[in-house]
């Protein structure tokens, strides 16, 4: 007697929950952490499961959640639709919106294949590597920047930049980590863009090269630093399937009683006077105001020594 592959088995169990109702259309499906704690399985295995259910038509990918239920019916794959014609940016489009669903560590040559239907060598064809492919991903991303009109002034220009870049990364939660390359860069024609438009803002105010550089770099890096956190809520809430406000909702009795404790005299009484919601967007808009105060007292120092050399 054949044995059940037990990527069959998961996706068959899946898929009874999606038939009983037990999983409505629109549903987290369990993600491929979750399928491997469920099912002790490998990654491998629980990716080929998806796989199989996407290629069925019974989910798909959506950024931000991870895999869905797919509407019943509307979604549901042709055979011609699972073997459509293969290009480099149907291949890069595709890696984009599953990274967006379910993480880059979900990303790999062999489960873009399955949203394909057809063979790993076919995607080589079109992308030699994953790590060219998520280079190519990145770029696509960068592709396009903020839109015109361009305010005046080096500070709301780099208000602008840094914004834009941070709608970016809170779009593509798995974008700050695969451009985490400040001491060495990718050569990135369309991100080498954006380091060229912060430049330009800086330009004619006196800055020394090393610290225009250094401004561009720190507003990069205090960027990615915040969005790492929007990728690890990413990837905590296809874990927990629960939102921030229900994870805090859940651990608030215990926060609570931890800090009516005499441990903690100024944590216990910091929330007296109004209830605080840890906001990631409130706090990039916060530390970004105050990086560029920072840079606003070099910009006023360097302008100044300028002022003294032509007054002699």
């Amino acid at each position: 007697m054949t044995t059940e592959p037990p990527y069959l088995r998961i996706a068959g169990e899946i898929r009874r929950r999606i038939a009983s109702g037990e999983l409505a259309p629109g549903d987290p499906v369990p993600s491929t952490r979750r399928i491997t704690q469920e099912w002790g399985v490998a990654m491998a295995t629980a990716t080929k499961a998806l796989g199989a259910l996407n290629q069925e038509g019974l989910v798909r990918p959506v950024p931000g959640i991870g895999t869905v239920v797919a509407e019943s019916g509307r979604e549901r794959a042709t055979p011609q639709a699972r073997q459509p014609q293969l290009s480099r940016e149907r291949v890069i489009r595709t890696a984009i919106a599953l990274a967006d669903a379910e993480g880059l560590a979900a990303l790999s040559m062999r489960r873009l294949a399955t949203e394909f239907g057809t063979s790993t060598m076919a995607l080589y064809r079109h992308v030699p590597s994953k790590g060219e492919l998520v280079r190519l991903m990145s770029e696509t991303v960068f592709g396009s920047g903020p839109p015109d009109p361009r305010p005046t002034g080096w500070r709301p220009l780099l208000e602008q930049e840094a914004r834009w870049l941070w709608k970016q990364y809170a779009q593509h939660p798995w974008l700050a980590r695969a451009m985490a390359g400040l001491t060495r860069p990718t050569a990135s024609p369309n991100a080498m863009r954006y380091t060229e438009r912060v430049l330009t803002a800086l330009t004619g105010l006196g800055l020394t090269p090393e610290q225009m550089l250094h401004i561009h770099l720190t507003v990069l890096g205090y960027a990615q630093g915040i969005a790492m956190a929007v990728e690890l809520e990413s990837q905590a809430r296809q874990d927990s399937g629960m939102t921030a406000d229900e994870w805090m909702t859940a651990v608030e009795p215990r926060m609570d009683a931890i800090q009516r404790t005499t441990s903690y005299p100024v944590l216990s009484t910091l929330f007296d006077e109004g209830s605080f919601e840890l906001d990631l967007h409130t706090l990039f808009e916060f530390g970004l105001g105050r990086v560029l105060d920072g840079v606003e007292v070099l910009v006023a120092g360097a302008q100044k020594g300028t002022a003294e050399v032509l007054g002699r």
